[in-house]
């Protein structure tokens, strides 16, 4: 019968759906203790579950891999608060009822405390007891007090950095929307745990504080009663309550100072992946000079007059051993993991014919980087096939492959990107280090190896991986070196996508269209405009980054313009006019509106006289050379005023005059579009902001 009612008692419990009952009874229950008298064995019970649910903290605090693995530590920590208090009340309760008794009276838990600690002299008891208040209290507690308060302040002041981080790899392609979904709810998760973390922190240190004042309370309350209501003596009284007092404040202040020690560890864990002692170990192993210096001392200080030699010579001995073995089995490990990834198989003889192909895009790095491209699955070989889904996803046809490779003629720590064997590209990045930039454009106030950011060409500095939270801390964006590569190879390719659409590549992308879009194909090519007359149609989009990816819509604005020109110029054109919509989109604001720079009555007409031949056909522009110099001259005075903008003003022009608009500010502004009024969709706003005059 006995067995049967525990087996349904762990049914009752090891059930999902009455987890949530259980829980709350057992709050419950803990509310009742405050009010309702236990008898000792109760109250036996309850302590030694306290120390015991401390104890189980304190091990997952010290094995969790990260502090968001314990993110339910707050509310935990109140819980145990309130059981504790709630047995402090039951046993305060107890003592001053039952102390004159003797000092079993408040059952065997209290009593087996005061006797271990006590030992017949309640006096030492009181000064064990009043050392182990102190450390808890001013050691322990207040450390792990202020190390939350700090942790909170500089977690919420980091969130606008990582945030902006999070958007630079998932722009950059390093991850999908998944990735940055995830990342988000983690940044979320952490400013809401450290923020939990600063207020639960002030429970362990309330919880110090009113173990002191129990003890004061119970040790007077109870001389008191046992002179004035028992009738025992004030030696007999002092005695009993002193003695119990102490095994009862000891009972609750070593589970306060095991959850305090937990505490503690929680929020001085900060970025260290993995258990605390794989963290303090592994760093501490990594000076050996260090640890064979201390050998050393401690061999010194067993061998002086006075001080005992095996104690010091022991230790000493054993610390020796760990500095010699420590960093041999890690030189072991990593030579076998050299070999492991340096073990391949023989090199095939590579024919003649190989030295004749030309790789589209190219990335070689120097000795130093190697180990970003030694892991496929998450070094820069999985980023970059990541990068080129994205560009599919984006632009509407599948870069061809990237080939990275070591050279050992580029710098340790440089790389250089290359299109079709052309390098056009260069840069250096430091492993182990992180990239910290003001998105304000302004420089970086930290001590840092001082440089520019490659893809955008900002101040920048090099920091310690260590300086991370700092630098977030002040508002700073934080980017990975891996990140920083990935990014300026994602700006240099967009710089040359026109040369990325090779004609292998268009044939790749036509084979993708639908059979009903192929026959529209077969209308148009070879009969009324040939395959390299498509693809420099498609190369001009490209070439201002337009999307290529509605291939249907341009094929139908391809056959629409064959009617009047064959210049794949002047079909380029009709296709802009065709995608108003997504051009618009692209460059509209976030308050819904297009911000443009117009050009004034005078350069409209100045452009429209220098055009020479028929609309449709091949046409010439003759614009006098001073006139042109003029004209870049005023529109970079005035593209300058708006380059630091989150959305840059595009440029508005005439439809006739746009294409040589693009060709004159090619160089002075490559990134700012330029439109025709053709090409605002009529659902779209624009706001004139300046004028090229």
């Amino acid at each position: 019968m006995e067995s049967e009612n525990v087996d349904a008692a762990l049914r009752l419990i090891g059930n999902d759906s009455n987890r949530d009952v259980v829980f709350a009874a057992g709050v419950m229950t803990i509310l009742v203790v405050l009010f309702v008298p236990l008898p000792g064995w109760a109250l036996d019970l309850g302590l030694t579950f306290s120390l015991a649910f401390s104890i189980l903290i304190l091990m997952v605090a010290l094995w969790i891999e990260k502090p968001l693995d314990f993110s339910s530590f707050p509310t935990v920590l109140l819980i145990a608060t309130i059981l504790r208090l709630a047995l402090n009340i039951a046993s305060t309760r107890l003592i001053l009822a039952n102390g004159h008794q003797g000092t079993d009276a408040a059952g065997g838990v209290i009593y087996g405390f005061s006797q271990l600690m006590v030992g017949g002299n309640y006096v030492i008891g009181l000064i064990v007891f009043a050392i182990l208040v102190i450390i808890n209290f001013i050691v322990i507690t207040k450390g792990a007090t202020r190390i939350a308060e700090v942790g909170a302040r500089f977690t919420l002041d980091a969130i606008p950095g990582k945030q902006m981080a999070i958007d630079a790899d998932l722009s950059a392609g390093l991850i999908d929307d998944v990735e940055a979904r995830n990342r988000r709810k983690t940044l979320e998760d952490e400013s809401a745990f450290f923020g939990a973390m600063d207020g639960a922190s002030k429970f362990v240190r309330g919880d110090a504080m009113a173990g002191m004042i129990i003890v004061f309370i119970n040790i007077i309350g109870g001389m008191i009663i046992g002179v004035a209501q028992m009738g025992i003596t004030m030696g007999d009284a002092a005695s009993s309550y002193t003695t119990l007092t102490i095994g009862d404040g000891l009972a609750s202040q070593i589970p306060a100072l095991v959850i305090s020690l937990a505490a503690g560890l929680l929020v001085t864990k900060g970025r260290n992946e993995g258990s605390a002692e794989k963290a303090v170990l592994s760093q501490l192993g990594e000076y050996p000079k260090a640890v064979l210096m201390v050998a050393g001392m401690m061999a010194v200080m067993g061998l002086t007059p006075g001080l005992p030699f095996l104690p010091f010579v022991g230790i000493g001995g054993l610390i020796a051993v760990g500095g010699f073995v420590v960093p041999r089995r890690k030189k072991k490990a990593a030579a076998v993991l050299s070999a492991q990834t340096q073990t391949q198989e023989a090199p095939k003889e590579i024919p003649a014919e190989e030295s004749l192909k030309i790789e589209d895009l190219e990335l070689e790095v120097g000795s130093r980087l190697l180990t970003m491209i030694s892991n496929p699955e998450r070094g820069l070989p999985a980023k970059v096939k990541s990068l080129r889904r994205r560009f599919a996803s984006e632009f509407g046809f599948l870069l061809p492959p990237v080939r990275i490779k070591d050279n050992l003629y580029v710098p340790p720590d440089e790389y250089r990107i290359s299109v079709q064997d052309v390098e056009v590209a260069k840069g250096l990045v430091r492993p182990g280090c992180v990239m910290a930039i003001d998105p304000a454009g302004g420089e970086v106030d930290l001590p840092g190896e001082p440089t520019r950011d490659p893809s955008f060409d900002m101040p920048a500095r090099w920091l310690p991986e260590t300086s991370s939270e700092e630098a977030e801390g002040k508002g700073y964006t934080v980017v990975s070196a891996d990140s920083v590569l990935i990014t300026h190879l994602s700006e240099t390719i967009k710089d040359h996508l026109p040369s990325l659409l090779t004609y292998s590549a268009m044939q790749k992308l036509i084979d993708t269209l639908e059979p009903e879009y192929r026959k529209l194909l077969s209308d148009i090519v070879p009969s009324q405009l040939s395959n390299v007359g498509l693809q420099r149609v498609l190369q001009s989009l490209l070439a201002e980054r337009v999307s290529i990816r509605n291939l249907p819509t341009i094929l139908e604005a391809v056959a629409e313009s064959t009617g009047f020109t064959r210049n794949p110029q002047t079909i380029a054109e009709h296709v802009r006019q065709r995608l108003s919509k997504q051009i618009s989109t692209a460059v509209q604001g976030e308050d819904g509106f297009v911000a443009v720079i117009a050009m004034s009555g005078r350069w409209e007409r100045a452009f429209i006289e220098s055009l020479q031949g028929e609309p449709g056909g091949e046409r010439i522009f003759a614009m006098a050379p001073g006139h042109v110099q003029e004209f870049i001259t005023a529109a970079r005075a005035v593209i300058a005023k708006y380059k630091d903008d989150d959305q840059p003003p595009v440029i508005l022009t005439s439809a006739d005059a746009r294409p040589f608009v693009r060709s004159l500010l090619e160089r002075a502004a490559p990134h700012v579009p330029i439109i025709s009024h053709n090409e605002l969709h009529s659902s779209v706003a624009i706001k004139t902001v300046d004028q090229i005059a």
